[in-house]
């Protein structure tokens, strides 16, 4: 069992690092609203790996991938909502833009991942990261593929299954809670204004691109 664990590790520690949608809503949210509800955001994420890995434990991720109306219909809904945050992360620089005098808000007032100019509550942030991870159906094909390879024979499904996703989650607040700590101390520099609207713009670059890249899979 250790030596799978420790395989497991090596391979979560991985995916962990590479960049994708839940780096670049931490970052985000670390610049617009703090650490605070960055952190939160991180362990919205991890709450979203549980989900997965409750799902694969009793098949459902297996019952999504074999459907390929279900797996769609799921990307489309991940699609739109990054779309959606990327589309409020260039609002929010554009009216940065449009009043250089002031210290932008995160967000623009009234939309759907903003508290206004105090930036996201941390119960918000929370459930940015969680539907973030959860409306990724990549993470449950992933996680379907991957971990039966690192649950010995003969042990229990759920309970291995959810150490090792504790493992990944873990590895997950770490990572992402250290991009939160890093921007939090240069907030004297992020918090200007102009780098402030340039990182808005490639946040929302990014997360538009994902999206979009994620609906044209679903149209081929």
């Amino acid at each position: 069992m250790f030596t799978s664990l420790l395989g497991f590790t090596a391979v979560a520690a991985l995916l962990t690092v590479s960049p994708g949608p839940d780096f670049a809503v931490v970052l985000r949210t670390a610049l617009g609203s703090g650490r605070r509800a960055a952190l939160c955001s991180a362990f919205g994420i991890a709450a979203g790996c549980f989900v997965w890995g409750l799902a694969g434990a009793v098949g459902l991720t297996a019952m999504l991938s074999a459907s390929e109306a279900a797996y769609g219909a799921l990307r489309v809904a991940g699609a739109l909502y990054l779309m959606w945050l990327g589309v409020q992360a260039l609002r929010a620089a554009r009216r940065d833009r449009t009043a250089p005098g002031e210290a932008a808000p995160a967000v623009a007032e009234g939309t759907a991942d903003g508290a206004g100019a105090a930036g996201i509550s941390p119960l918000r942030a929370f459930r940015t990261g969680l539907l973030t991870n959860v409306l990724n159906p990549k993470v449950g094909v992933v996680y379907l593929s991957l971990l039966p390879q690192f649950i010995p024979h003969g042990a229990p499904v759920v309970a291995t299954t959810l150490l090792l996703v504790a493992v990944h989650a873990v590895l997950g607040v770490v990572w992402l809670g250290t991009l939160a700590c890093a921007v939090h101390r240069a907030r004297a520099f992020f918090g200007r204004p102009r780098v402030r609207r340039r990182l808005d713009q490639a946040t929302g670059g990014v997360l538009l691109a994902l999206g979009t890249a994620a609906g044209f899979e679903v149209a081929r």
